[in-house]
C-alpha cells in the first residue's frame, strides 16, 4: 500500500492512490492532519490548474511547500480534485 513518509513519520497511507505523471495522489482522507500546515504557495499548471501546497511538519522540523493538491481542476485533471502529492524528499513507497 503506498506510504508518503518524511523524517520518519507516515504522511499519508492509501491503496487508493492515482498515479498521474508520475506521482502518486493520495485521498484527502488518507492524510494525518496533524503534519500538514496550509501554505501560501500557489503555481499554475496549463492542464491540472492552480495548484495549493501544504507545508509538512514533523517533531518541529517543517519541510515547506512539500505537499500539493488541486482544490478546483480543471475539467481533465477532475479526478485528482483535493488529492495531495509529495515532493521535496518526502518518500512515496509501496
Amino acid at each position: 500500500m503506498p506510504q508518503a513518509v518524511w523524517n520518519g513519520q507516515i504522511l499519508a497511507e492509501s491503496p487508493n492512490t492515482l498515479f498521474v505523471e508520475g506521482n502518486h495522489y493520495f485521498p484527502p482522507n488518507s492524510l494525518r492532519n496533524e503534519h500538514f500546515k496550509p501554505s501560501a504557495t500557489h503555481t499554475v499548471c496549463s492542464w491540472k490548474g492552480t495548484a495549493s501546497y501544504y507545508d509538512v511538519e514533523v517533531a518541529g522540523k517543517i519541510n515547506k511547500d512539500a505537499a500539493w493538491y488541486y482544490p478546483t481542476p480543471l475539467p481533465a485533471a477532475k479526478d485528482i480534485a483535493g488529492y495531495v502529492a509529495f515532493w521535496k524528499g518526502v518518500q512515496v513507497e509501496g
